[in-house]
Formats: structure tokens, C-alpha cells, sequence
């Protein structure tokens, strides 16, 4: 049964991959393309191999955290990971589908707390899921302020 939860975490998390992977494609090619790049912005082949790995990293922290014994922490921290993906989808229909960039800002940073609540408790739930988190934590922190320099120049 245990691994029937790691695939309901696969499809989860590549699931929201998938519908905001969606989004940003279609608009890589047309808007995204006449905006000013800012000097930090990696190429846009690294963003694909990053997020697949994040997600995947992602869904094994909330598949080891859903195996502990039943505590708050656990409750709390499962509950705040939907939360923290909801808001990892919306950035995408913010920024790509809505081209907000100054909201997509201010959601980014919301999105950043969230990762960090997310991470803090699964550290008392599963040690081993915060750590699984962390990666996901430093590539929101860059993606925050590649988001600010995008505001700034267009």
C-alpha cells in the first residue's frame, strides 16, 4: 500500500507539473519571447530538467511525510503542501497565462513562505522530506527575484 502513495504523489505533483507546463509553453514562443530578459535568466532549456526534478523531489518529501504515524505535524504538513502546490500552479496562470509580472510577484513571495511552512513541519513529521524540500526552496528563492528583475525591466 505504501507505494501506491508514492504514485498517488507522482500524479499529484505531475499533474499540476503538467496543466502549468502547458501554459508556459504555449506562451514561451509568442509573449514570453518580446520580453526583456534580465542578465540572471538561465536558458530556457533548464527550466524543464529543473522542475521535473523538483516535482519529482516534491512527491517522494509528501509521500515520506504520509508514511509517518499520525501526528499534526503530519496533518499540518500535508495540508500545507496542497497549499503550497495550489499556489505553485497559480503563479504559472498568473505570470504566463495573465502576464502579471507585478502579481505574479507578489504571489511568488507568498509561494515562498508556503514552501518554507511546508518544509518546517515536514522536518517534524519526516526529517528527510524537509530536506527533499529544500531544492525547491533555493530554485523559488531564485525564481523570486528572476520574477522581480522580469517586473523591473518590462
Amino acid at each position: 500500500m505504501r507505494w501506491v502513495w508514492l504514485a498517488v504523489w507522482f500524479a499529484v505533483c505531475f499533474g499540476v507539473a503538467g496543466a502549468s507546463g502547458r501554459w508556459t509553453a504555449a506562451e514561451i514562443p509568442g509573449w514570453y519571447r518580446t520580453l526583456a530578459r534580465p542578465a540572471i535568466a538561465p536558458p530556457n532549456w533548464v527550466f524543464a530538467p529543473v522542475w521535473t526534478l523538483l516535482y519529482a523531489l516534491m512527491a517522494v518529501a509528501a509521500w515520506r511525510v504520509s508514511l509517518a504515524g499520525p501526528s499534526p505535524a503530519r496533518t499540518w504538513g500535508l495540508a500545507l503542501f496542497l497549499v503550497q502546490l495550489a499556489l505553485n500552479f497559480a503563479w504559472s496562470w498568473i505570470f504566463f497565462r495573465q502576464h502579471a509580472l507585478g502579481a505574479a510577484l507578489v504571489e511568488v513571495i507568498v509561494l515562498w513562505a508556503a514552501i518554507g511552512a511546508t518544509t518546517s513541519v515536514f522536518a517534524q513529521a519526516a526529517p528527510i522530506a524537509a530536506w527533499l524540500m529544500a531544492p525547491y526552496l533555493v530554485w523559488v528563492s531564485f525564481a523570486s527575484v528572476l520574477n522581480g528583475a522580469y517586473w523591473r525591466l518590462n
